[in-house]
């Protein structure tokens, strides 16, 4: 949740502080910028996901939470502390960067490492419940910065928060790191970890997942329509209701938090639905979904108006989204053996996120500045459809025991594949 947080909130309050690090031109020019700083950090995310990942799989689970909680506290401090173009020039927005590479070095290894440390730890039967808390947490984190938000646009004026008020929320996110940082060493490691081999020279290397080609290359493809369908829905929403769609910055953030919050308990029901009838039913769901009703949800979103329009379109996107993000971090964990899981599932995810997740809010304001702004929501209803695809051809991943050399299912024969449904 704090991660998340932290990763958030800097999209959230762009709108704030764009202008406060670099010099004065239009609005949407700003957010381009701000966009763009934003998605650098999904490009460290690879790099993340191979240096964190490989330390999840050799030093344990809990060794890639707990550094991973470290470099996001780090950022949190550089962001709520960075001079502003008035005082330092591009001085800040160096800052600024440096402090995106952390949070992209970070979230890269976090979101494998919880994705493994969930997937493991939970009986194979609820493998989807426990898995969907993922994204109620990461969820909650955004819902906490909305929430934060919206108590400094009431309590705050406009001018405030586009002076110093902005930092509050980073500020808040390092203390929250801080207490992370205590919880996650009291941690007790998995027990599929603990009873893998350990001391494998190549556990957490490149040439281990070589040897799981096929997986990797499906958890790119599978993550590349849930993820641009996720942060279209998630962080460009309050930005496109306020830049697009007219809504006051109040209105667009209480529609973002509101339509959030049914999301995060949508989560472990679609998680559960999942141990009971598998994962691609989910998954082929939310891709027939997301391709044929993303443009004309889009289309109205932006003739929405008000609050009630806007939020039950809002509630329509999330509630189709459900079916990739309950389940997606237990079907890339059960893709893989213990000795190369957290690494089989970092670092495709992190190339998928830094290749579609971390531009789509920069593709969005690339073609609104063009003057196309409906090609963007084709752009997201396409990546769904590529997805689908890919749904509709892999194999069920439900039944696959995660200590068996390769995850084969339970009762089984081992192999390096995971089996036809």
């Amino acid at each position: 949740m704090v991660e998340w947080f932290d990763w958030f909130v800097y999209a959230s309050f762009a709108t704030y502080f764009a202008g406060a690090f670099f010099p004065s031109g239009d609005d949407t020019a700003k957010l381009m910028n701000t966009a763009g700083l934003f998605a650098v950090g999904f490009f460290m995310r690879p790099l993340g996901g191979w240096l964190l990942g490989r330390v999840g799989d050799r030093r344990g689970r809990k060794a890639a939470l707990t550094l991973t909680v470290t470099l996001m506290s780090a950022s949190a401090v550089l962001i709520a502390v960075a001079p502003t173009y008035e005082v330092a020039g591009y001085g800040g927005a160096a800052v600024l960067l440096v402090a995106r590479l952390l949070q992209g070095l970070s979230v890269g290894g976090e979101y494998a490492a919880s994705a493994t440390y969930l997937t493991e730890a939970s009986a194979p039967g609820r493998r989807g419940f426990a898995s969907s808390f993922q994204y109620v947490s990461m969820t909650a984190g955004q819902i906490l910065g909305l929430g934060l938000q919206i108590i400094l646009q009431r309590t705050l004026t406009s001018g405030e928060l586009h002076s110093w008020g902005w930092r509050i929320p980073f500020i808040v996110g390092a203390l929250g790191a801080a207490v992370v940082f205590y919880l996650r060493r009291n941690m007790l490691e998995t027990e599929a970890y603990e009873e893998s081999d350990a001391g494998a020279a190549e556990r957490g290397t490149i040439r281990a997942l070589l040897r799981h080609k096929r997986e990797a290359l499906l958890v790119i493809a599978l993550t590349m329509g849930g993820t641009v369908a996720y942060y279209t829905y998630t962080t460009y929403l309050t930005k496109y209701l306020s830049n697009s769609a007219g809504l006051p910055k109040q209105t667009a953030t209480l529609v973002s938090f509101c339509a959030l919050i049914v999301f995060a308990c949508l989560q472990p029901l679609a998680g559960a639905l999942s141990d009971r009838i598998g994962r691609r039913p989910l998954l082929i769901t939310f891709a027939v979904g997301s391709t044929f009703l993303t443009v004309p949800i889009m289309t109205l979103l932006r003739q929405a108006g008000s609050f009630w329009p806007a939020l039950g379109l809002s509630l329509l996107a999330l509630v189709v989204i459900t079916g990739y993000t309950s389940i997606n971090a237990c079907v890339k964990a059960e893709l893989f053996p213990t000795g190369v899981r957290s690494l089989g599932v970092a670092l495709p995810y992190a190339i998928a996120n830094a290749l579609f997740g971390g531009t789509a809010e920069y593709v969005a304001l690339w073609f609104k500045k063009g003057g196309l702004e409906s090609g963007f929501y084709w752009y997201v209803a396409g990546c769904a459809a590529v997805s689908l695809i890919v749904y509709l051809t892999m194999r069920e991943t439900r039944d696959i025991d995660l200590k068996r050399v390769g995850g084969a299912p339970e009762g089984r024969p081992a192999t390096d594949t995971v089996p036809a449904s």
